[in-house]
């Protein structure tokens, strides 16, 4: 991040996203085939939270992009089958449904080769259904491959920051289906962003606007699993369904990468047989629109259990407990993982200041460099903001503070000294 970039928005307290009406009535959005600074992208794309297409130029030196895909531009099976033979692999039924989802079995990654190519043998299709292997966990099952490598754009990952620095889990996936293989109407956990870059193959994207969602539920408050459903269309199911815009469909060819901003809802098919890796992320542009999500999330346990609301002494705590369940994260959670993503960017202030990079983990090193100490500053400022919404909200003053590993007014200080501390050596306001 550059310096006019940070002046931008070092003083925001409420992101300005701008309408998104003018996706209402277009097919078209922003397709990046030059290059394009970081600060750029930061501020066209990220701040505003809109979609993007990268060309297939910024894909063309991965190694998968070679090694996975054969002369003809399909995947390579035989290749495939060398590097990850026995490995078990998960792979949803696209033919089945389970609470508006695909079921999922976890079989060896050889057996769904030996599907999918019998599958394009038959004419694509199979008394097994449409199986599509997604949300493999490749590069935390192999980290030593380094098929590819998080473009720039995306390298202000705190969520996948966090899930390495506590070592549980990721949020980089590997998506391989045939053609025909789908995934349902959904948007991203937490409301993450998200990107896609087809491998080979090409999908197609129906993307809405944050909001348009509100008008395609149905009487019973649901969202549909097929948006392309002709149930839809009845009003007595759907009876807001007109009121919707028209999605942006969007055709991704081999190589591209596409950017999902948050909160926006899709739906995406393969149309040819597909590979393609996936990575969710949020950072300082997003944290907030997580942080209302986490909210809505609570607000919706506390309803459905509110008729033992009077009868348990831990009745707040038991929300928590089941919306870390259901969501895969709590308030306490959430309190921790701002404390991480602080500490680095303190740590990677002060060693900016002292030329001592031994206080954070030496895998960030590259990329808290790269980004900058603008960017850190920022990003120390995002989460300053989120800690200041945490202490004014209800809900989290009922946790057991003793308990939380971030502990918010010391944290809240230590942030504003470390900034006061850089910017008094000139850190942030050098040329």
């Amino acid at each position: 991040m550059d310096r006019d970039a940070y002046r931008n928005c070092c003083s925001l307290v409420t992101i300005p996203r701008q309408s998104y009406e003018q996706f209402w009535s277009s097919h078209f959005l922003d397709y990046i085939d030059k290059e394009l600074s970081y600060s750029k992208f930061f501020k066209k794309y990220l701040l505003p939270n809109h979609p993007c297409m990268f060309s297939k130029r910024f894909t063309e030196d991965w190694k998968c992009r070679k090694q996975w895909v054969s002369d003809e531009g399909k995947p390579n099976f035989q290749k495939l089958l060398q590097e990850f033979d026995e490995t078990p692999v998960p792979v949803a039924n696209c033919n089945a449904k389970e609470y508006n989802a695909n079921p999922k079995q976890v079989m060896p990654f050889k057996e769904f080769i030996h599907y999918w190519k019998e599958y394009i043998q038959n004419g694509h299709s199979s008394p097994k259904g449409c199986l599509y292997l997604k949300d493999w966990h490749m590069s935390r099952d192999y980290p030593e491959h380094n098929v590819y490598s998080t473009p720039a754009f995306f390298s202000s990952d705190w969520l996948n920051e966090y899930w390495d620095t506590i070592e549980v889990d990721d949020y980089r996936f590997v998506y391989m289906g045939p053609k025909g293989s789908w995934t349902p109407f959904h948007a991203d956990v937490f409301r993450s962003y998200s990107w896609s870059a087809n491998i080979c193959g090409r999908k197609k994207w129906l993307l809405y606007p944050p909001g348009q969602e509100e008008f395609l539920r149905d009487t019973h408050g649901n969202l549909p699993y097929d948006v392309t459903s002709a149930e839809l269309r009845d009003r007595s199911l759907f009876p807001h369904s007109e009121e919707a815009c028209q999605p942006l469909e969007i055709i991704q060819e081999a190589g591209e990468i596409i950017f999902v901003p948050s909160g926006w809802h899709h739906q995406v098919y393969n149309l040819e047989d597909t590979i393609s890796i996936n990575h969710n992320w949020l950072n300082g542009c997003n944290v907030d629109i997580m942080w209302q999500f986490l909210q809505s999330e609570l607000l919706s346990v506390q309803k459905e259990i509110d008729e033992w609301r009077n009868t348990m002494d831990s009745w707040h705590q038991h929300c928590q407990v089941i919306m870390k369940a259901c969501s895969g994260i709590n308030y306490a959670e959430f309190a921790s993982f701002l404390k991480i993503i602080a500490e680095h960017r303190m740590s990677f202030l002060n060693a900016c200041s002292s030329g001592d990079s031994s206080d954070y983990p030496r895998h960030l090193s590259e990329t808290l460099t790269t980004l900058g100490p603008y960017h850190a500053a920022f990003d120390l400022q995002r989460v300053a903001h989120i800690i200041e919404c945490l202490l004014c909200n209800e809900d989290f003053k009922r946790l057991d503070h003793s308990t939380l590993t971030l502990q918010p007014e010391t944290m809240l200080q230590q942030i504003r000294d470390t900034i006061q501390s850089t910017r008094g050596q000139h850190l942030l306001y050098q040329e």
